[in-house]
């Protein structure tokens, strides 16, 4: 049987939730409350219950809740939820800082109720490309990474440019890409350096960079930038074997990689359109092969039922506990960074 479903704040992405559920067994989407009043009339046209009061829809008999909501409302309704018996599927950010988190947490173990945070974009095409290359090894030890997104239009006038409603790109889309990232690298975060950007927004930051550096050596560029006209690389890898970049979200890209292990150096200087050269002449064409990038079909809403079947006691949640503290403290320690305008260190152990 379907665990019922409701939504609180049916606003783009409680409407996403509803949509993606529609197509899947485990969920049933039942109901939404929504402080306005046209988004309440818009779920009734789905067919949806429309709840008149927060506490009419945590008094109904849905088992499970999604809270769809600006940013700094995520703790409160978090709480009240799982205090009213219902689980809780969080939008992302999952909280501002980590702080509110533990205190979630707490009431999630104290509750016994399941707790995740929406975490879509592990199921987005271009990261399991790069998920399964680099698991695989199809390119070698990565030493070096790039993940960014670029857009040119600025952030929306909503909440997403106010400090207070937890606006800001860093817990937008920042959150994905970090996210995304500590699920791929199996280390702990040594090292933190941040630049917050505002340009257009001076509450906010609407474009930032974040270097991570890992335990293991690797390093890590985060970049989200909303007023690139030309928009660089969603992903740049750099292994000791070989390249791998993924242009954009259509997954358009390639692996260059080296076919022989010892290279041979020419003997003298290669001129090139630059002048000349010897460390930055191109590598001679048959010392690399060019290779597709991996085919891969995901679908996120996997996501829903591991969700369904942990509270239904099976399995395990796919977005844990520790997952999400990891994040929210590299992102704790990003914002700290920005704001002294230094490195930060032992990020993994950082605290407000």
């Amino acid at each position: 049987m379907s665990i019922k479903t409701a939504i609180i704040g049916f606003g783009g992405m409680g409407s996403f939730h509803a949509d993606q559920i529609k197509g899947i067994n485990s969920l049933k989407v039942t109901g939404a409350y929504d402080i306005k009043p046209e988004r309440l009339n818009l779920a009734k046209e789905k067919g949806y219950k429309a709840y008149q009061s927060l506490d009419e829809c945590l008094a109904d008999d849905t088992e499970l809740v999604i809270i769809a909501t600006p940013n700094n409302f995520h703790k409160e309704l978090s709480i009240r939820a799982m205090e009213a018996g219902k689980h809780v599927i969080c939008e992302k950010p999952v909280m501002m800082n980590s702080e509110e988190l533990k205190e979630v947490l707490e009431v999630a173990e104290r509750t016994n109720k399941v707790f995740t945070v929406h975490q879509n974009r592990r199921w987005d095409r271009d990261f399991v490309i790069v998920k399964e290359a680099l698991e695989k090894k199809l390119i070698g030890q990565p030493f070096y990474i790039e993940s960014r997104v670029h857009g040119s239009k600025g952030i929306p006038g909503d909440w997403r440019c106010v400090k207070e409603a937890g606006g800001g790109m860093l817990l937008d889309w920042g959150v994905h890409l970090l996210d995304q990232i500590l699920w791929l690298v199996d280390s702990p975060v040594t090292e933190v350096y941040a630049h917050l950007l505002s340009v257009k927004f001076k509450d906010v930051d609407d474009n930032f960079k974040a270097v991570l550096k890992f335990k293991n050596g690797l390093s890590v560029l985060i970049e989200v930038c909303t007023y690139s006209f030309v928009p660089l690389p969603r992903w740049h890898i750099c292994t000791d074997n070989g390249t791998l970049v993924i242009n954009d979200w259509d997954c358009n890209g390639k692996i260059v990689k080296a076919n022989q292990v010892e290279f041979k150096w020419e003997e003298s200087i290669v001129y090139t359109s630059a002048g000349p050269t010897k460390t930055m002449a191109p590598r001679p064409v048959e010392t690399i092969d060019e290779l597709p990038l991996p085919n891969v079909n995901p679908d996120c809403r996997d996501y829903y039922d591991n969700v369904a079947d942990v509270i239904r006691g099976s399995g395990s949640l796919i977005v844990t506990h520790k997952q999400m503290m990891r994040v929210m403290k590299v992102i704790d320690a990003i914002f700290e960074s920005a704001r002294l305008g230094e490195c930060i260190k032992d990020v993994e152990a950082y605290e407000n």
